[in-house]
């Protein structure tokens, strides 16, 4: 199997899985070294990912998740999934907003970018009113030349994401 068809694969099950049980359900994945500790000095940390539904930032990691998956790093993205993301994930107003900025832009809106990033980290930036602000990081590039965007992202009441900025809405 391709990385293409894994990463199509990796991708649809995940979207599957969160339409399945309502999106948003907290998942944990852990991954662990199996190396025998004489063989190795110091082992390797466990790594978890760990989310509470109906909280801004899992919502906002499972939308960022998937569309970079979606969007992946190779020839033939995955158009109708990362088009599915957006009608399930952003308000309807915010999505014409969004194609009008893309529109005079030619870059993604979503990652404010033409190319997808090769990490990205979120951080709860708290509550604004009825709504709540995850800020997004975006790494670009690898090794010495990496390029960080950040990104403010504004879910509303109701779970769904109704702005992607590049300043703070506080």
């Amino acid at each position: 199997m391709n990385r293409k068809s894994l990463t199509h694969r990796r991708a649809a099950v995940a979207a599957g899985l969160a339409l399945a049980v309502g999106l948003g359900v907290s998942t944990q994945v852990s991954a662990q070294a199996s190396v025998p500790a004489r063989a190795q000095a110091s082992t390797a940390a466990s790594q978890s990912v760990s989310g509470t539904h109906n909280q801004a930032l899992t919502r906002v990691a499972d939308f960022y998740g998937a569309y970079i998956d979606a969007e992946g790093n190779y020839p033939d993205p995955d158009v109708a999934l990362a088009k599915a993301l957006r009608k399930h994930y952003l308000t309807p107003d915010f999505a014409k907003r969004l194609a009008a900025w893309e529109r005079r832009n030619e870059a993604d809106g979503v990652l404010r970018a033409q190319n997808v990033p090769a990490k990205w980290t979120l951080t709860d930036n708290g509550a604004i009113g009825h709504a709540h602000e995850v800020v997004v990081t975006l790494t670009f590039g690898s090794g010495g030349t990496t390029q960080k965007i950040k990104l403010f992202v504004l879910v509303e009441r109701y779970n769904h994401i109704s702005d992607i900025g590049t300043t703070s809405s506080r």
